[in-house]
């Protein structure tokens, strides 16, 4: 007998060989039929697995979270199935979940388009509706081996040679469709409900440039239609929300041919990010931030001293100097040392907060490149805080605090990861575990529930990655908290502690935004250039009806520059409704509206960007009215 724990804590005795399904049966037959994939001592499995011995048993059904990536890799073996029915002499690569959806890598003679993705669409609504079962076998690795040659599945044949010389292979059956698969799986194909083929692409197997080159077909599923359509429609209006698109057409920045990668930015644009950097400087300077900057090129030397020579070297950026080798920095906490290095510092002085809004250059491939996304020179809001040991969790407690309040500001919601330590680390088991905990305390102590991502972390130490999430429910991350044991013993920092004797501080790299020009790339989408009153390169226009009423108009503007209001004014020969919505297309929060009966009574008609005529107010009104919106950064 197994005894198999329940989630409510009950214990229930089973006889060996039974499934996990026929376990669910037991306790509710309604419950078996909604059930997608069973949690077994925590590890998502399939339903028709016999555990062998007890464990812990959670039942999940298509509306939990957990199960959403096991179905959309059965929606990818579906997916698969269907072409292979379409065009029997393609061969398979791989198909994993992703996410919002899945792909599958084909080999074949035939070029896909997308006129296809309606047969293929097709196909699958069969095999969907046929509901094959998903049947798991293992098999020796010469017998799978031996499979895969004769089905003519060369790339299934070289990931199973990858394998150990004793490892069980799995393979997946559903209807005659074969996969080598490690799982889990739906139970059957039926239960796959809403799916889409969306686009293809180019990949070379395994990501190599001397591998052949495949087609990758990406699409995407959900349980439930309505959440297809929610997700299809929100991907329509981030095309309207590209920032690309939205960033020429409202002047903020521009992509040249001359300089890939290397954004210019325009006169409005520059006027949304100083508003970002002054608030930026501001909250830093409030939680007690000292402000530096540091040189964009420094010396081979310390690039070696940092580990970043032997771990980052192939993103970096070179030069010589008076027959010296350099490097462009693609980070900026070398140069932070640096600067802690200038002085001898007390424990009396830590902890030491400093701020650098720092360019760095990292080089990216051309064709990863994408608007304000991915750039090949960008601004960091960093920071590094020198610390005493028994400082390190209030420090790292009042970075989230500060990353919370920032987020906040903006309307985002965020959730949390702590990434461990990755395979090409530096530093002492001691030193991880030890940065590790107190990542993790500090998390727990805020109440911050987290995802783990073991091996992510930085190479010299743990950290804390926010990912925040936008208008359309897309997850961006942008400010990490990395706290570091190797720097200070790489650089040979110091402090003098009580005792009057050398100590070594503990350090942490933060950044909030992350990437300046990143950051506003995101809220340009999040808001789709409907920026917030204080963020918006232009508060008002002033349009006056007539060129009569320009004279009161130039006096309105001058009323509204001298309140220290971002205003212009519009004083072309065109009709008042073009004007208006010229404005409207420039995302310009308020427009003032000027005619006779307003330069009679000097009052102004106000008209809002989203909740149209305000009716007519004094002046002075409006501008306390704006002057408050903009004070308190109201969204």
């Amino acid at each position: 007998m197994i005894q198999v724990k329940l989630k409510d804590g009950s214990v229930r005795e089973y006889p060996e060989g039974i499934t996990l399904l026929q376990v669910a049966e037991d306790i509710s037959p309604k419950l078996a039929k909604k059930t997608a994939i069973a949690l077994w001592d925590g590890r998502l499995t399939d339903l028709n697995t016999q555990p062998t011995a007890g464990g812990e048993l959670e039942l999940l059904g298509l509306d939990d979270p957990r199960t959403l990536e096991v179905y959309r890799h059965s929606s990818s073996h579906v997916m698969a199935q269907a072409v292979k029915r379409l065009w029997p002499d393609t061969r398979l690569a791989i198909g994993p979940a992703i996410d919002k959806g899945f792909y599958y890598d084909f080999d074949s003679e035939y070029s896909f388009n997308p006129d296809d993705f309606a047969a293929i669409e097709e196909e699958m609504a069969k095999i969907i509706k046929e509901d094959y079962p998903f049947n798991r076998k293992e098999l020796s690795r010469e017998e799978a081996l031996a499979f895969f040659q004769e089905a003519g599945e060369n790339f299934k044949v070289e990931l199973i040679r990858d394998l150990p010389e004793d490892a069980v292979i799995s393979l997946y059956q559903q209807g005659e469709f074969i996969d080598l698969c490690a799982g889990p799986h739906l139970p059957s194909t039926g239960m796959l409900k809403a799916y889409k083929l969306m686009s293809l692409a180019g990949a070379y197997w395994r990501g190599n440039e001397k591998n052949p080159m495949l087609q990758r077909i990406y699409a995407t599923s959900f349980p439930k239609k309505a959440a297809l359509d929610d997700y299809l429609n929100k991907l329509e209006e981030a095309k309207k929300r590209d920032h690309r698109r939205l960033g020429r057409e409202l002047g903020l920045f521009v992509l040249v041919d001359e300089g890939p990668g290397f954004p210019i930015f325009m006169p409005k644009g520059m006027v949304l990010r100083n508003e970002l950097e002054k608030f930026w400087r501001e909250e830093h300077h409030k939680a007690g931030y000292q402000e530096i900057r540091t040189p964009i090129i420094l010396n081979q030397e310390l690039w070696e001293r940092s580990g970043h020579w032997d771990h980052y070297k192939n993103n970096m950026y070179f030069t010589t100097i008076d027959e010296g080798n350099y490097a462009v920095k693609p980070m900026n906490c070398p140069g932070g040392m640096l600067v802690y290095k200038q002085n001898l510092h007390s424990y009396k002085e830590l902890p030491l907060r400093m701020g650098e809004m720092g360019l760095v250059h990292r080089h990216e491939m051309s064709g990863v490149l994408h608007g304000l996304m991915r750039v090949r020179a960008f601004t960091q809001d960093d920071a590094h805080i020198f610390m005493l040991p028994d400082q390190i969790i209030d420090e790292i407690k009042g970075v989230m605090d500060l990353v919370d309040k920032f987020y906040s500001l903006f309307g985002f919601p965020y959730h949390v990861e702590l990434s461990t330590r990755p395979e090409d680390s530096m530093g002492s088991d001691e030193d991880w575990e030890k940065a590790t905990d107190a990542l993790r305390q500090a998390l727990d102590e805020k109440g911050l529930s987290y995802k783990i991502n073991e091996g992510d972390g930085a190479f010299y130490g743990p950290k804390i990655d926010f990912h925040l999430q936008d208008s359309l429910d897309r997850t961006w991350q942008c400010g990490t908290i990395q706290l570091d044991f190797q720097m200070p013993e790489k650089f040979d920092l110091s402090y003098i502690g009580e005792d009057g004797e050398k100590h070594r501080p503990v350090m942490i790299h933060r950044v909030v935004f992350g990437s300046i020009e990143r950051f506003i790339g995101i809220l340009t989408e999040h808001f789709a250039g409907a920026f917030p009153a204080w963020l918006a390169p232009v508060q008002v226009r002033v349009l006056p009806i007539t060129e009569r009423n320009h004279h009161y108009a130039l006096e309105v503007l001058d009323e509204l520059k001298k309140a220290g209001l971002r205003a212009e004014i519009d004083m072309r020969s065109e009709k008042i409704g073009y004007k208006i919505r010229e404005g409207q297309l420039q995302k310009i929060p308020y427009q003032l509206v000027l005619g006779d009966k307003e330069e009679e009574s000097a009052n102004i008609a106000v008209r809002h960007r989203q909740k149209g005529d305000l009716g007519v107010m004094a002046r002075t009104e409006f501008i306390d009215m704006l002057r408050e919106e903009i004070r308190t950064k109201a969204l």
